[in-house]
């Protein structure tokens, strides 16, 4: 008996042994003093998991005492593993850092505020130096391929011999959206037609696009939205990336990076030469790809006299000639039946200059400059256009940031002077000097919900005044959801450089009549909703964009006896539409869904019809592999049917592209197949009509270069930040 009741007391006391060794435990995530709502939290030990609720908080119960191995992740957050001893505490608490290269973190320049995107009311896409120098591998010649694939954006090609394109977001004219670099308006008007064309990005560290009317902070031309290329800065580390690529297209590029800097002064030293051997993969005898030279350059100089002031000083320039056409002419002189070619040559010198002080903790006074000069000769057979354009920029700026609201105040002055050469028949000279005054303001009105508002006034002697208000207003919470509407009027003053013109080389197109003509004007608004979260390893997040422009006197090019003549619209254009974007990460991968439904009409035509070229229906899908050593990506892209301006409509075409990297501590390697499916409009119509000594060239609708192979060779001597 004495045996049975010690058996039994040894049973007890070995089950209480076993539950002193299990423990309750709670573990708080934050960040920045908010708590994480939906952080994922797994103990690898006991494996077990759960997900922080309201307060950021999760309770764990029955765990095994001893070192606990805890992983916790949230999308847009680095990932943390840490190790815990139990049961030395019972309560935890930890501290997530932001992921830098997540879209929610990120500092944006065309906000002019040092606030991250998941704090602006205005809706700022964001494309970082990683996608950058994906896209730079697929095209290192021009930053085309970047804005190509990004949901709502269409590259409008508007010559098959010289391949000029412009940029058309949300279905309207390229003219109605305002490139910058580093806030400078240094790509309109006259360059406009081959700006995108002439850009690389290999030195750029980032992309910002805001779809809609951004005219309050950056003035006339931002009706469709604005492109702000964001260039490199230096860092004590030195940097130096060469990069070579050759395609199968008989294309040679060439592009050299370098910067630095010390406790005074820093550098960046970029250089970049192209040339492509005219390409006719048709063998229609016209060409699909000009022959082109192009060389480029851009150094800046920064200087630091202190902490809070910095001032830096930048040039670009940029020569480029291109003769696109007849394939025989290029090769072997113009013969009786080989007479066509189209010929550039382009010539661009800019300069940026830009003054920066921190007036206290939450001030900064900021003075800018920049001058461009452009100069294109274009030449096709019995008719030749050139001029010089010569355009100004200065602003000056305060900036004030307290704990819940930043403000900015300003003016600038912007001046354009085209000087067409005097041989011209038609002389169509240009001088326009437009003056702004604007204030823009964020205001966080509780954790919640945050209000911007902006005001400018510009006013040209000619044109006339422009009031432009603009507000948006965001809502987030701590549950991964935000939305933000917004809205603001627009405006562009006339000028002859429009896709109509450049389509006809601008032959028998008379001058802008300042007495008859009005400015465009629009007003627009936009609406999206923002959700992110994670379903176990995997990373979800979504937007979904709904807006609408309208664009009032818009400048229409009509016919007018023997010759063009620009003339108002008597009624509005008026685009309306959505986007979709979704995104999906685990561990290595990511997988990208778009979608863009574009509904534009004309509505001083009878009908209101769509405009031609601007497709209803576009969708895209992006796979990537990423680690240290290998990146692969894998591209589809839908564009679906569009109308021709002779309401005939084109047939629908995807486009497939396959990425191949693989990166070393000196650099990397890589191969890229673009529409490796060689999908291109002559499969589908004819580029070009009889006759061939006189061509006709039809409206371009899809690619027309076809399936593209490139290799190329990426080398960092200091080291590939990448590995």
């Amino acid at each position: 008996m004495n045996k049975f009741i010690m058996s039994i007391m040894l049973i007890l006391l070995s089950c209480l042994g076993v539950k002193a060794q299990k423990s309750d435990i709670q573990i708080q995530v934050v960040s920045e003093n908010e708590a994480v709502i939906g952080a994922n939290i797994y103990l690898e030990s006991d494996k077990k998991s759960a997900v922080t609720d309201a307060e950021g908080k999760a309770h764990f119960s029955n765990i095994s005492n001893g070192k606990q191995t805890i992983i916790i992740t949230f999308l847009g957050f680095e990932t943390l593993k840490k190790t815990i001893q139990i049961p030395s505490q019972t309560v935890f608490v930890f501290h997530l850092e932001p992921n830098e290269n997540e879209l929610e973190e990120v500092v944006l320049q065309t906000s002019r505020t040092s606030r991250t995107v998941k704090k602006i009311p205005t809706r700022i896409e964001f494309i970082d130096g990683e996608e950058l120098e994906e896209k730079a591998t697929m095209n290192p010649t021009n930053i085309s391929m970047v804005l190509r694939e990004s949901t709502g954006i269409q590259m409008q090609q508007t010559s098959l011999s010289s391949g000029n394109s412009n940029i058309k977001i949300q279905g309207l004219d390229g003219r109605y959206t305002q490139l910058l670099r580093d806030g400078f308006p240094l790509y309109s008007g006259f360059s406009s037609g081959l700006s995108i064309m002439q850009i690389p990005p290999l030195d750029l560290k980032q992309f910002e696009i805001i779809k809609g009317s951004s005219s309050t902070l950056y003035g006339g031309g931002a009706i469709a939205g604005l492109v702000n290329m964001v260039s490199k800065t230096p860092d004590e580390d030195a940097d130096l990336d060469i990069m070579l690529t050759q395609t199968h297209a008989l294309g040679s590029t060439a592009n050299v990076f370098y910067s630095k800097r010390n406790e005074k002064f820093g550098t960046t030293l970029y250089g970049s030469a192209h040339y492509q051997k005219a390409y006719d993969p048709e063998d229609d005898d016209f060409s699909n790809l000009p022959q082109t030279k192009s060389i480029s350059f851009n150094p800046k100089f920064f200087y630091y006299p202190s902490e809070k002031t910095t001032f830096w000083l930048g040039v670009n320039g940029t020569y480029d000639d291109r003769i696109g056409g007849d394939m025989t002419k290029i090769k072997h002189g113009q013969t009786a039946m080989h007479q066509y070619t189209e010929d550039n040559v382009s010539k661009r010198l800019s300069t940026q200059a830009v003054y920066k002080t921190q007036l206290d903790s939450i001030s900064n006074f900021n003075i800018k400059n920049s001058i461009s000069y452009f100069d294109r000769t274009l030449k096709v057979p019995d008719f030749s256009f050139s001029g010089k354009q010569i355009n100004s920029f200065t602003e000056v700026s305060y900036e004030r940031a307290a704990a819940k609201t930043d403000w900015i105040l300003g003016a600038n002055a912007y001046s354009v002077n085209f000087d067409e050469a005097d041989e011209a028949t038609l002389q169509r000279d240009q001088k326009e000097l437009t003056y702004g005054l604007f204030a823009n303001s964020i205001f966080d009105i509780s954790k919640n919900w945050i209000l911007e508002t902006g005001l400018r006034t510009d006013y040209n002697p000619d044109w006339g005044f422009f009031p432009l208000p603009r507000i948006s207003l965001l809502y987030k919470n701590e549950n991964g959801f935000s939305s933000r509407i917004g809205g603001g009027l627009g405006y562009k003053i006339p000028d002859i450089f429009t896709e109509e013109a450049e389509s006809i080389h601008f032959e028998n197109i008379l001058g802008i009549d300042k007495d008859n003509l009005k400015a465009e004007r629009s007003y627009g608004a936009n609406y999206d909703l923002n959700f992110q979260t994670r379903l176990g390893e995997i990373g979800f997040s979504a937007n979904q964009l709904f807006y609408v422009t309208a664009i009032k006197n818009a400048l229409l090019l009509n016919s007018s006896n023997t010759n063009f003549k620009f003339e108002n619209a008597a009624e509005i254009i008026l685009s309306k539409g959505a986007e979709t974007n979704i995104k999906f990460n685990y561990k290595d991968f990511k997988w990208f869904l778009n979608y863009a439904f574009i509904d534009t009409r004309l509505h001083y035509l009878a009908g209101n019809p769509q405009k031609p070229l601007t497709p209803r229906h576009n969708t895209g899908s992006v796979i990537m592999y990423e680690n240290e050593s290998w990146r692969m990506g894998f591209e589809t892209y839908y564009t679906g049917k569009q109308l021709l301006s002779n309401a005939t409509k084109t047939r629908d075409y995807t486009t497939m592209g396959f990425l191949l990297m693989r990166n070393f501590k000196w650099g990397s390697i890589f191969g890229n197949f673009e529409n490796f499916t060689d999908r291109r409009q002559s499969r589908f119509s004819p580029l070009v009509l009889p006759t061939h000594d006189n061509p006709g060239f039809p409206e371009i609708y899809a690619p027309t270069d076809g399936f593209i192979f490139s290799l190329g060779i990426i080398i960092k001597p200091f080291g590939n930040k990448e590995h």
